[in-house]
């Protein structure tokens, strides 16, 4: 068995997350610690199929689960409720039962879309996430959130849904392209700029091997930490919102073109320079913020007119009534919420342009 790192989330009956390098074909072992004997549905997309599902059944089959299988294919595009239909009729079809699980292997949209048929399948069914990319792995396979698209906007149908465990395999980082990688950076980077400054200093070098899993190490800690404290989204948790309002917006305006973590980068990096124009936010930050991120290839403006930025943001969930709240840097490891009138979203923007 591999070595790997454990990080312990307190969130109901609790779970842990593991990670470390070639844990996939461990882990029928690992699942069946964590379950028990029961049957699977392994939900994957067409890219992670052709890389990790045949050791991932392999590994299942070892350990004595039967499995099958489901493939739709991959983009952000296909999170939605036709292919959520899709994947509810195959579990049915394979009568999974109360007593089974659900394993999402893959990147977020496939967390997302297993999480949430697990969630709604039989009222409820157990899952597992097994995460391949740095994005899934730092951020969306932790903490319970589950969701698809709809027409209007980003996630806007879903459910809070624990897993029973995640399992990272840091090898299967290897197979991303230099884009996935940033992609995934950018919620890291995120993380640091949050809550702490030595995590964001980590980004001023090369991160890989040993430190990047410091890296996802820290990252889980301090998501699975927010989590425990406040795990449907009504306060702390908001906070894991840094860049998303402006961010989601963006990935909208771009027709979902741009990955998420390049779009919560541009957010991230707008919202430190409205800070600093609003007096909110520390001299220096926007500055810092956006060579980490140009550090990683990743943007810090949108060319996206604001007006259509307000509209797509609009639409997101974050909006309550007449009102929308941001989380804003006082300075890098410390951000506060600030709620605001709809109507300031404009100018928020606007100030967060680099002009």
């Amino acid at each position: 068995m591999p070595e790997y790192k454990t990080v312990k989330v307190n969130v109901g009956k609790g779970y842990d997350v593991l990670i470390g390098g070639g844990l996939l074909s461990d882990c029928g072992g690992l699942i069946a610690g964590a379950v028990g004997k029961c049957r699977a549905a392994v939900i994957t997309d067409s890219n992670v199929e052709k890389l990790y599902l045949k050791t991932v059944l392999d590994s299942l089959k070892t350990a004595d689960i039967d499995a099958v299988s489901f493939t739709f294919p991959a983009g952000e595009e296909n999170k939605n409720i036709s292919v959520l239909s899709d994947i509810l009729e195959f579990m049915a079809e394979n009568r999974l039962g109360r007593g089974d699980i659900v394993i999402a292997l893959g990147g977020g949209v496939t967390g997302d879309m297993a999480g949430f048929a697990a969630a709604v399948y039989l009222r409820g069914v157990r899952y597992v996430q097994l995460p391949t990319t740095l994005l899934a792995a730092v951020d969306s396979s932790v903490g319970g959130k589950t969701a698809i698209d709809l027409t209007r906007g980003k996630n806007l149908a879903g459910a809070f849904k624990q897993p029973e465990t995640v399992i990272c395999d840091t090898d299967t980082l290897k197979t991303l392209s230099p884009y996935q990688m940033s992609n995934g950076m950018a919620e890291a980077i995120k993380t640091g700029v949050l809550f702490d400054r030595n995590l964001f200093c980590m980004f001023d070098g090369d991160v890989s091997g040993e430190r990047l899993e410091s890296v996802i190490e820290q990252c889980v800690r301090y998501k699975g930490h927010i989590v425990e404290i406040d795990e449907k989204e009504r306060n702390e948790r908001r906070l894991l919102n840094l860049g998303h309002t402006i961010g989601h917006a963006i990935e909208k305006c771009s027709e979902y073109k741009m990955g998420h973590g390049h779009a919560v980068a541009a957010g991230m990096a707008m919202i430190c320079r409205a800070g600093e124009k609003l007096g909110v936010t520390e001299p220096g930050t926007a500055e810092a913020v956006c060579d980490t991120l140009r550090r990683f290839d990743l943007p810090t403006n949108t060319d996206y007119n604001t007006g259509d930025l307000v509209s797509a943001a609009l639409s997101d969930k974050k909006r309550s009534g007449g009102t929308i709240t941001f989380v804003v840097p006082e300075r890098i490891g410390k951000c506060v919420l600030t709620t605001e009138p709809v109507e300031a979203l404009g100018r928020y923007i606007e100030l967060g342009k680099d002009k």
